[in-house]
């Protein structure tokens, strides 16, 4: 616990004296910290349905815009701390990034205590709350360090899949918390239900008191022992292969501040540019594609512009760039992960929303608006399927240590394909129907296929990065494709919400089914093909 100067995991010897014991601590301290990160970043997808339920007056494009702001600056985040490892030290860099969460969790609870917050402070927050979805890539950096290429696949798929499992985990604590005055006084007051809400055993009747700050308050608890802990409990590899010149923690901490810093601005000004002026944007209505490669390559670019050490570096570790397997691999692995992040964010508003209103026709206009009393909870029901694409990620992993990453991600992108052209199906029907919840159970098994799917090819792809590329771009390349297939949840929300807009929210799936078919085409020219530079790794 500290500093590591040898580590050879290769080593079989080494491997089972000590390196196994310190390797499996490092991994079971990150796994908490990982799902408090990721349950942090995507906990707006319960707490803006719970903002709904409770009557705070925004409309569902402005709600879809808060879960879009985190996605999009946790994704832009992941690029910096891809490289947080090489030049900070694990454990400087858990225990620092992990700290800063606690950041946005008290300050969410205190704004959420007053409806009359304005969106600018959850937007601000919601900005913030983007480090946890950073925590990724640095996560998944530090552990490929400490564990031999052959045990990579189940141990990223623990980290990943375990870690994903924050998603879950907060949708089914932060419903629960939200019931009663947890943390007494501290709560404060509770604001009444104006629509009907639920937890995981049932639906909650309008009327009944809400403690909705708690769904935020409640992280606090993890964070602050998880940090604690971290700093004790884990290690730095300051060897040649991970971190050749470690600094002092102060110094750790001001670097990983600088690139975080650069990130966030980037994210705050890409996010600027494309909403209107009533989510206190430019107005330009700039399109997401074009404004998502501005926050790319500015974000690149300010990086590799640093001076010293860090650009110096950064500059070496950009040759990753050059590898055409990283380009791939990023395509692959947002069809898999990005899928899996961007549903999990949007899946909650968006069941409120088809199935938690009828859609009548009102004088030859169909409208969306009326509340359906007999329709599903998005509160009781949202959580399952992220669960089961969680548990099935280190699944993934096995099943690519024994049969090849390749073919288990070339299966996956084939249900992948049928499953959201089927969702599509009973989702256009509901939106067309009095009753939508006569439609809930089909639309509902499709997405559970979707992202039973993601989950088990999330584990697979990241087998076949630490096969394809060496140990010492696989880290930086693992951060980057975690990075870009992250800004699917940023993507997919904002998708949703302008279909929704547009009263067709199928030709969304439709559009991702596109995708996931390309994907199966580039996987196969590249990797299943026996001629090719390599055969299903």
């Amino acid at each position: 616990m500290g500093n590591i100067y040898r580590w050879e995991p290769e080593d079989n010897e080494f491997w089972e004296q000590s390196g196994k014991r310190i390797a499996n601590r490092n991994l079971w301290i990150s796994i908490p910290s990982l799902l408090s990160g990721f349950a942090v970043w995507l906990y707006w997808g319960i707490l803006t349905v719970q903002m709904i339920n409770a009557g705070y007056d925004f409309k569902p494009e402005e709600l879809f815009t808060l879960t879009a702001i985190a996605g999009l600056s946790g994704a832009t985040l992941r690029i910096p701390s891809s490289f947080f490892i090489r030049f900070c030290g694990g454990r400087n860099t858990i225990f620092f990034t992990t700290s800063l969460l606690i950041i946005p969790s008290l300050f969410t609870g205190l704004a959420l205590q007053d409806p009359n917050t304005p969106l600018w402070q959850y937007q601000l927050l919601a900005l913030l709350s983007g480090i946890g979805g950073g925590n990724f890539a640095s996560s998944m950096s530090n552990i490929s360090f400490f564990y031999p290429k052959q045990k990579q696949g189940l141990a990223l798929g623990l980290n990943a899949g375990l870690g994903n499992f924050g998603v879950t985990t907060m949708q089914v604590v932060i419903p629960i918390v939200m019931t009663f005055a947890a943390f007494g006084a501290f709560s404060g007051d509770p604001t009444q239900l104006v629509i009907d809400s639920g937890t995981i055993v049932g639906k909650i009747k309008a009327g009944t008191p809400t403690w909705i700050q708690n769904g935020a308050f409640v992280w606090l608890l993890f964070l602050v022992p998880l940090a604690i802990v971290s700093w004790f409990g884990m290690d730095n590899i300051a060897t040649q292969e991970v971190t050749p010149e470690l600094p002092s923690p102060p110094k750790a901490f001001t670097m990983i501040g600088m690139m975080l810093l650069i990130g966030l601005v980037t994210s705050g000004a890409g996010l600027w540019l494309m909403l209107p002026t009533e989510a206190n944007g430019s107005g330009w209505n700039v399109p997401k594609e074009a404004a998502l490669v501005l926050v790319l390559v500015s974000t690149l670019l300010l990086l590799k512009a640093l001076p010293g050490a860090i650009g110096d570096s950064l500059t070496h570790q950009y040759r990753i760039f050059k590898n055409k397997h990283t380009w791939i691999m990023s395509v692959i692995y947002t069809m898999t992960f990005g899928s899996f992040i961007g549903f999990s964010a949007a899946f909650p508003l968006a069941i409120q929303l088809i199935f938690g209103y009828q859609h009548i026709i009102v004088d030859g206009v169909m409208t969306h608006s009326t509340p359906n009393p007999a329709g599903p909870s998005a509160l009781t029901y949202a959580w399952m399927a992220p669960f089961i694409g969680a548990l099935v990620r280190p699944v993934g992993g096995w099943l690519g240590d024994r049969f090849g990453g390749s073919k288990v991600t070339q299966m996956c992108a084939a249900v992948m394909t049928l499953s959201a052209l089927g969702a599509a199906y009973y989702m256009a029907q509901a939106y067309e129907s009095e009753t939508p919840q006569e439609y809930f159970l089909p639309f509902f098994v499709m997405f559970l296929f979707l992202f039973t799917a993601s989950g088990v090819a999330n584990g697979s792809v990241f087998r076949s990065i630490a096969i394809i590329f060496p140990k010492s771009e696989a880290g930086p390349v693992l951060g980057w494709t975690s990075a870009v297939a992250a800004y699917g949840a940023f993507y997919i929300p904002m998708v949703f919400g302008e279909q929704i807009k547009a009263t067709t929210p199928e030709n969304a799936l439709i559009g991702f089914a596109i995708f996931y078919a390309s994907c199966f085409v580039v996987n196969w020219l590249f990797y299943l093909r026996k001629k090719g530079e390599y055969y299903n790794p």
